[in-house]
């Protein structure tokens, strides 16, 4: 996997690897937090469970299923981060979430621990061969209500296949509107290019949901995606719309942080989500497990950010104002107050 917070700060829990609800021991409960320990340790499982209950409370749910693309040409901004962590957060959260990897490289497959080696029934067959993508859809391990059409591959020649079939554009639309299974969320990652495979997706999708990580040039090439989804809007998809933007890879630590996401907001105004993803060495590690950062550290900086901001995203979407006072998980991931690098 692109590795999208590989830049090492001070950790604030010395505990590496993947944790569970049994690590923190027999009387650890959901319902019931322990008291705050004055250790990391305690700090982190504190967080963990109360991460983990404000997941469970759920949230309402949208009338139709909302197809989300998630795109940005330029590599390394957190695409496919930000689309296995709030796929799983939503799903958290009570959703039923599908991922469709579009990626060759098929680092969402990895990262949600789906086998996706050649012979495995993946998108390339659906988008290709025409078969059902029921037939490919795997339920993901460890997080109910989270599914995963995989990518192998043989979908890095699928660029050049579609080129000869019969509307290669709206080969992924027909699949997902052929697809029985009742779903609240379909988040789609795409590869960091703009062609058939991307089209594909924006065709497929209603909204687009654009990464930008907080560093230098980060709106650079943003333009032609724009320019595209205006395109494919124009003459193919006339519901598409960019409705999301996510700030990545923030560092409050950093005056370039700073400036850039105030340069994202004054730019995209509305569509910026207040939540932004800090610089996180456990969202890097998650993958390595076959987890998201989830299910891989619940109490991470990371894992409570992606949580706040799949809230907001699913509050945006059926008309509720978000309400930064209650966002108490969030509170306590402000980017300004974060002390070290989870």
């Amino acid at each position: 996997m692109r590795s999208d917070a590989n830049i090492a700060g001070p950790m604030t829990d010395p505990v590496p690897g993947p944790r569970t609800e049994s690590s923190f021991g027999e009387d650890v409960s959901r319902e019931t937090p322990p008291p705050m320990d004055d250790t990391p340790i305690g700090r982190a499982a504190q967080l963990a469970v109360e991460a983990l209950g404000r997941a469970g409370e759920g949230l309402p749910r949208p009338e139709r299923t909302r197809v989300i693309v998630v795109a940005n040409q330029k590599g390394g901004v957190g695409k496919t981060t930000t689309t296995v962590n709030l796929a799983a957060s939503l799903a958290l959260h009570g959703g039923r979430v599908l991922v469709v990897d579009l990626d060759p490289q098929g680092n969402a497959s990895t990262a949600l621990g789906i086998d996706h080696h050649a012979e495995v029934p993946s998108i390339y067959d659906v988008l290709v061969d025409s078969r059902p993508l029921a037939e490919v859809v795997q339920p993901v391990p460890d997080v109910e209500g989270l599914f995963c059409a995989p990518a192998t591959i043989d979908l890095a020649g699928a660029e050049i296949e579609l080129v000869s079939l019969v509307a290669r554009e709206s080969r992924l639309q027909r699949a997902i509107q052929a697809y029985e299974q009742p779903l609240d969320y379909i988040l789609i990652d795409c590869p960091p290019s703009l062609g058939l495979l991307t089209v594909n997706a924006l065709v497929a999708g209603a909204e687009v949901l654009i990464p930008i990580q907080c560093e230098y040039y980060a709106l650079e090439g943003l333009g032609q995606l724009l320019r595209n989804v205006d395109l494919v809007r124009g003459h193919l998809n006339p519901d598409l719309h960019v409705s999301t933007i996510l700030l990545t890879m923030y560092d409050g630590r950093t005056r370039l942080a700073s400036q850039v996401a105030e340069e994202v907001r004054t730019h995209f105004g509305e569509e910026v989500l207040r939540t932004s993803i800090p610089r996180s060495v456990r969202i890097s590690e998650a993958p390595s497990y076959g987890q998201t950062v989830l299910t891989y550290d619940p109490g991470s900086s990371g894992a409570l950010s992606y949580l706040e901001a799949a809230r907001e995203l699913a509050l945006k979407g059926v008309g509720v104002s978000y309400d930064a006072t209650h966002a108490h998980i969030g509170a306590q991931n402000n980017p300004n107050m974060v002390e070290g690098i989870q």
